[in-house]
């Protein structure tokens, strides 16, 4: 079992991928900062998440899969949304909480599911995912169609009772999942040195038999390189694997947490690693990324949005007659 990162660029990205990875997450990171200023207008109720500082680690694992694999994603996994082919629309809709949103205007947030993109989750009580993920992971196999299951949890997910009898299943069965251990340095508001022992959450997969990474979640070469290598091996039958992706939360647990309890230095440090930066830096050195090039990006991103906010606003909210609706059998 290897416990240290994969090398970059083991699978090289072309001019063209590195673009698509660059989109994903300048729209990642637009459309959730559009997510927060609604939120502060009063247009959403209840919980608004953000994966800010997390945007390299959703598109680029989400980026190493197949069409006809399988997804399950978390709440700061907008980015794996994207990739997938979801479009802004649906995640406006689902956010506004609105009666032709996915989940019927339901939930206000990433709770649904979308059988024709193979999207499932997220399940609310985190932890609760990864035995879902494992049991597709399990019909996939017996099938024999060979598909990857990749699913996430956070650092404070990792320690529920679930997520190891989950691994422990998989590793003896030699599933096809990837687990995406999104170490962003607190649950909540607890830090991980109050959670684990452990230096790294990629040592637990020695305790299971199976691979484990641990890799910088600001790095796009890095996590997609290291999460394609795990998908193949899962695809040919070789095993799950553990990839704990190190970032920085650097906005609160939700829209309502100031995150008061974070050291101010902390996130000034992570801020030099801001991972929207670090790629358009990246594409840009390598002269991939023109400013002709940005500026379209920018526009085509913020019209996508524009439009995506005045549909969902515009949408009306679901019967109080269909509350009932799905929830018994006639």
């Amino acid at each position: 079992m290897k416990q240290q990162s994969l090398t970059k660029n083991n699978l090289a990205l072309t001019k063209d991928q590195y673009l698509q990875l660059y989109y994903y997450m300048r729209l990642t990171r637009e459309f959730e900062e559009s997510i927060l200023k609604l939120y502060r207008q009063g247009k959403i109720v209840g919980g608004a998440y953000t994966g800010n500082g997390n945007e390299a680690t959703s598109v680029g694992s989400a980026f190493a899969l197949e069409k006809h694999d399988y997804l399950f994603p978390m709440h700061r996994d907008m980015g794996a949304h994207l990739v997938r082919g979801q479009s802004l629309r649906n995640l406006m809709l689902q956010h506004l909480a609105r009666g032709n949103s996915l989940s019927k205007g339901r939930d206000g947030t990433g709770h649904y599911a979308d059988p024709t993109l193979k999207i499932y989750g997220n399940i609310s009580h985190l932890g609760a995912m990864v035995p879902m993920a494992c049991g597709v992971a399990l019909a996939s196999k017996l099938r024999k169609e060979k598909a990857v299951v990749m699913t996430y949890i956070g650092d404070g997910g990792a320690n529920v009772g679930d997520v190891h009898e989950s691994l422990a299943m998989a590793s003896v069965m030699d599933l096809p999942l990837v687990l995406i251990i999104e170490n962003n340095q607190y649950a909540y508001s607890t830090p991980v040195a109050k959670q684990i022992k452990a230096k790294r959450y990629s040592d637990r997969a020695i305790g299971y038999g199976i691979s484990g990474y641990t890799i910088d979640g600001t790095d796009i070469d890095e996590v997609y390189s290291t999460c394609k290598q795990a998908v193949e091996r899962a695809r040919r039958g070789e095993g799950p694997t553990i990839i704990e992706s190190v970032t920085m939360r650097m906005h609160g647990h939700s829209a309502h947490d100031g995150a008061d309890y974070v050291p101010k230095d902390l996130l000034e440090a992570w801020k030099k690693k801001d991972p929207v930066m670090k790629i358009e830096k990246l594409l840009t050195d390598k002269r991939i990324l023109t400013p002709t090039l940005k500026a379209e990006y920018e526009q085509k991103i913020m019209a996508t949005l524009d439009d995506a906010i005045q549909y969902a606003v515009e949408s009306p909210y679901p019967r109080p007659e269909e509350a009932i609706v799905g929830v018994y059998a006639a």
